[in-house]
């Protein structure tokens, strides 16, 4: 396992922590030797999302509080790559072809989260959990103050 991710799914919205933490385990075990998925982001603050959205070349189209991630109801992953056995994972592989990331993409979507890479503007390495619900809409909950705080984050009342 990989601890950095298990540290960053902590920070998931407790609606989804627990099934994510599950999920990414399962998932992870699919994975041949060699190979680890690793979560990039689970949540990011509107201040890490406006200096994402201000970095050039252009990452992201989401201001802070546009993003799913801001909610932490989002991932984005990584694939990463033993590649001379030594146990660490030295390589990254951001090739949406490979096996390993189709695999990935098959299994989250068929667990019910949406990936990134259908979208008009494609984001590959992402995935989130919505709940129907749109970025403004979660916007309003933390304006009008329907959420709770929890390790210093707020998570929308779903």
């Amino acid at each position: 396992m990989d601890q950095l991710t298990i540290d960053r799914i902590a920070t998931a919205h407790p609606k989804i922590r627990e099934e994510l933490k599950n999920y990414y385990i399962e998932c992870n075990n699919k994975l041949p030797k060699g190979v680890r998925l690793r979560f990039a982001y689970v949540y990011r603050s509107v201040e890490e999302q406006n200096k994402l959205y201000n970095q050039r070349p252009k990452v992201t189209n989401a201001k802070g509080g546009q993003s799913i991630h801001n909610y932490s109801l989002a991932f984005d992953i990584a694939i990463l790559l033993d590649k001379d056995n030594n146990g660490t994972f030295e390589s990254i592989d951001w090739n949406i072809s490979s096996p390993y990331f189709k695999l990935v993409v098959e299994y989250f979507k068929s667990k019910g989260y949406e990936w990134g890479g259908d979208w008009k503007f494609k984001d590959a390495p992402h995935f989130q959990k919505a709940f129907g619900l749109t970025w403004r809409d979660m916007q309003n909950k933390i304006l009008n103050k329907d959420y709770f705080v929890e390790n210093g984050i707020k998570y929308i009342n779903l």
